[in-house]
């Protein structure tokens, strides 16, 4: 069963490459619990089946990225990426895709927080183990107020101008 408008996230941890120490955060991967990274914030999420793909490379983060100040015109506190890959590839997929500072890449290496939400896909037969599902969802204070999940190999609904349209 999948998560839906109206649900908390469940407890989970997922993790970021931190390229610049700080107080709290040291250089390299970090991991968080999702309750503290969500308290008090508005946040934008989007998943991917994988840094680096087609898809996700040239149209899904990139749009995100782009539209990056319009979401914080609308009182969003920070964006998501969320793949179901280590934090060392999410580091590189956001130096690569210049996202540095504008789109957190939360790695979620062992697919605990998307199986947890229930959006979990097996892209076995692709050779990619399990990943996520394609989709966005808009969060306040840890609760999904927005929900768009793509239906599998598509991309319509879970992309930057229809969460941003979501928000009036």
């Amino acid at each position: 069963m999948s998560i839906k408008i109206g649900d908390r996230l469940p407890a989970s941890t997922l993790s970021e490459f931190i390229e610049t120490e700080t107080a709290g955060c040291a250089l390299g991967p970090n991991t968080f619990q999702v309750a503290d990274l969500t308290k008090g914030k508005k946040i934008a999420v989007f998943a991917v089946p994988g840094a680096f793909t087609p898809t996700c490379s040239a149209k899904h983060l990139p749009g995100y990225i782009q539209h990056a100040a319009q979401f914080k015109a609308h009182g969003i506190d920070e964006i998501w990426a969320i793949s179901v890959n280590d934090a060392f590839v999410m580091g590189a997929w956001g130096r690569d895709q210049k996202a540095t500072g504008v789109v957190r890449l939360l790695a979620d290496g062992s697919a605990n927080f998307t199986k947890a939400v229930g959006l979990h896909a097996d892209f076995s037969d692709k050779g990619m183990g399990m990943r996520s599902q394609r989709y966005s969802m808009l969060l306040e204070d840890g609760v999904v107020t927005q929900l768009n999940v793509d239906a599998p190999g598509k991309f319509e609904v879970s992309n930057a101008e229809t969460l941003l349209a979501q928000l009036g």
